[in-house]
């Protein structure tokens, strides 16, 4: 077989097989890209996401010691308890009749 009488057709697959080839090495290799990044995306993500609560629950914990003073706790906590005598109290009155 000569030159000249090799179809085109055979003569363009076998260039194409090696293209292809190489074609379908590169997109493995982006997925494969692709996957490990969004692989570490997700523990990022994950990551930021434990700190982000972690300081919310200390600012939480921060906020609930300087907020109110202790100061007046107590004296919510004593007029509370003086109410709370005041109607028991009256509740011992009242069944006493």
């Amino acid at each position: 077989m000569t030159p000249a009488e090799v179809p085109p057709n055979l003569i363009v697959s076998v260039v194409q097989a090696p293209m292809l080839m190489g074609l379908f090495w590169m997109l493995l290799g982006i997925r494969r890209e692709l996957d490990r990044r969004i692989e570490r995306g997700d523990l990022r993500q994950t990551d930021g996401l434990s700190r982000t609560r972690e300081e919310l629950a200390h600012f939480k914990l921060e906020v609930a010691r300087t907020y109110v003073p202790l100061s007046l706790i107590r004296s919510l906590d004593q007029r509370v308890t003086e109410h709370l005598n005041r109607i028991e109290a009256k509740l011992e009155e009242a069944t006493r009749r």
